[in-house]
């Protein structure tokens, strides 16, 4: 089989040998296999890409009896994190059409009959930094035929999987599963360890089941943090048994999640896990000491007076044993390695204007900007004392600098420059900008998430190491259950390709991605995931009748 135009010289080179005719004629195979070439590398429809893939132009068929097999992985399993993945995988392939497909009518070479997954870790353990790298090979030829995956970890193979059921087409001739463009060699890792999202639950309340689904959905572009921004000024919705009255700040009673509910979505409960057996880190938010005037609903102490709420107040001591409260019970759930403890939009007039707060601040000689220092820096000796690094947002490196604990990872939202100021203090890094990579601002448009660079002005190779990655946000003044993920896709997956793909990899002209983008966001909806059209600005409606690969 000709599979690149390297094989096609080299074939008219010795057939030249032969004659002049034999090489004219190699000469046409040869003009017909390049320009294939050229066509099919426009159809690679797989989504974020691959940092290496070879492949041909041969079919295979699905069997009907799709096997998973794992002899020779050191992983055991226990839990069925694999097994239910490629359950997952393989109903989802099949649930865009009613399968029709007869085996026995087809020649057996051409039948696919399982797939061949070997993990070498024995461990089940999420973290940041755990190996996320896989390799699938699907061969043209063999008996039996099976594809296979390999990787160091079993959350590698999950994203082995999620490519694998890329490849896969529904074929409407034989209506059934054929994998086109076999043979495959796909060997592929992320270019940066955090690929976030992050939810708001406290501007509009989220049903369990939306945000597992958005879960979902993260796996199919690779993302493996759900930032769960769970409470703000304007509700607080979370059940916390340390604590039980800070959820009288949720708008409404059915409007709460309890402790359970957090635990099922985020770790283990009997088996029955969410986020982790899918690959996803779920980082917690609580934003301090601004954004939590709803706290005070419940424990009113917390507020500086009755007329100004918010910030809370830094002269009470109750104030700083909830939140080591509020902690100790995140660590029994979240337990990735970071918490994110905020830090922005602290307006200190509240403490200064408050007769109690005001005297506390001038014995302890104190104004309004050393008393938010103290406070950041306070709340952050309360996190690393229950193991957790933490993350604040720019605003606390934009005051306080190296003052912050060496342990923080500083989440840029605003300046253009301060990714690069943060690393060249020795500080770690996540970017979202809001210019580009706000679901919320609906003008952000597909083009703009794909090209924002994490990395811009940061050459230095150990400054480059300490930026983590990047996150995508959708704040929630205007999102609810309604329309979520019409607002994160198909936008969030042009970012995701940014932090999964290797640099060189990437396009310099967004446009040269916009078809395979624009598959993506159909194989979305095909999975029934509400994508919209990457025409127009954030989450709107098609403008008129067409093929969803053209809006």
């Amino acid at each position: 089989m000709l599979k690149n135009n390297t094989d096609c010289l080299l074939s008219c080179c010795r057939m030249g040998r032969r004659g002049l005719e034999g090489m004219f004629l190699w000469y046409l195979v040869c003009i017909f296999v390049i320009s294939a070439n050229a066509i099919d590398i426009k159809h690679l429809n797989i989504w974020p890409m691959p940092k290496s893939v070879s492949y041909g132009y041969g079919n295979l068929h699905l069997s009907n009896e799709f096997e998973l097999r794992t002899d020779g992985s050191k992983f055991a399993d226990a839990s069925s994190i694999l097994k239910d993945a490629f359950k997952r995988s393989i109903d989802i392939v099949r649930s865009t059409h009613v399968i029709e497909f007869n085996a026995s009518k087809v020649d057996p070479s051409l039948v696919l009959k399982g797939i061949h997954i070997v993990v070498s870790s024995p461990s089940d353990e999420l973290q940041h930094g755990t190996d996320e790298s896989y390799k699938l090979h699907v061969p043209a030829q063999g008996n039996p035929l099976y594809a296979h995956i390999e990787a160091k970890t079993v959350y590698g193979a999950l994203h082995g999987l999620e490519t694998f059921s890329q490849v896969c087409h529904y074929n409407i001739s034989s209506r059934g599963i054929q994998v086109h463009q076999v043979p495959w060699t796909i060997a592929d890792q992320p270019r940066f360890s955090y690929r976030g999202l992050l939810i708001d639950t406290s501007r509009h309340y989220l049903p369990v089941p939306v945000i597992k689904k958005v879960i979902d959905s993260m796996t199919y572009a690779k993302l493996n943090v759900l930032h769960w921004h769970i409470v703000d000024t304007q509700s607080f919705p979370l059940e916390l048994p340390s604590y039980p009255k800070l959820w009288n700040g949720a708008y409404s009673i059915p409007e709460r999640y309890s402790f359970a509910d957090a635990e099922e979505i985020v770790r283990q409960v009997n088996r029955h896990f969410y986020a982790k057996r899918r690959g996803i880190n779920v980082l917690a938010e609580i934003d301090v000491p601004g954004h939590a005037e709803s706290w005070g609903v419940g424990y009113p102490a917390l507020w500086p007076s009755k007329d100004c709420k918010q910030p809370l107040d830094v002269s009470n001591e109750f104030t700083f044993k909830l939140i080591d409260g509020i902690l100790a019970d995140f660590s029994k759930i979240f337990k990735y390695k970071f918490v994110h403890l905020g830090g922005d939009e602290v307006n200190t007039s509240c403490w200064e204007t408050t007769p109690h707060v005001k005297k506390w601040l001038h014995k302890n000689h104190m104004n309004g900007s050393k008393a938010y220092e103290y406070f950041v820096l306070r709340a952050q000796k309360i996190a690393l004392s229950h193991g957790y690094d933490i993350i604040n947002w720019e605003e606390t490196f934009n005051n306080f600098g190296k003052k912050l604990n060496p342990k923080t990872v500083v989440h840029n939202w605003l300046g253009s420059s301060v990714a690069q100021n943060v690393v060249k203090a020795g500080l770690r890094c996540i970017v979202s900008n809001q210019d580009s990579w706000y679901l919320d601002h609906l003008d952000a448009l597909w083009q703009g998430f794909y090209l924002n660079e994490p990395l811009t002005n940061i050459t230095d190779p150990k400054q480059q190491a300490l930026v983590l990655g990047g996150e995508v946000c959708a704040w929630a003044e205007h999102i609810d259950a309604s329309d979520i993920e019409q607002t994160i896709w198909p936008r969030a997956a042009a970012a995701a390709e940014r932090l999964w793909t290797p640099y060189d990899k990437l396009a310099k002209d967004p446009e040269k991605v916009k078809s395979r983008l624009s598959y993506f966001r159909c194989l979305l909806n095909q999975r029934g995931v509400a994508a919209a059209p990457l025409e127009g600005l954030g989450r709107e409606a098609p403008v008129e009748p067409a093929s969803c690969y053209l809006q």
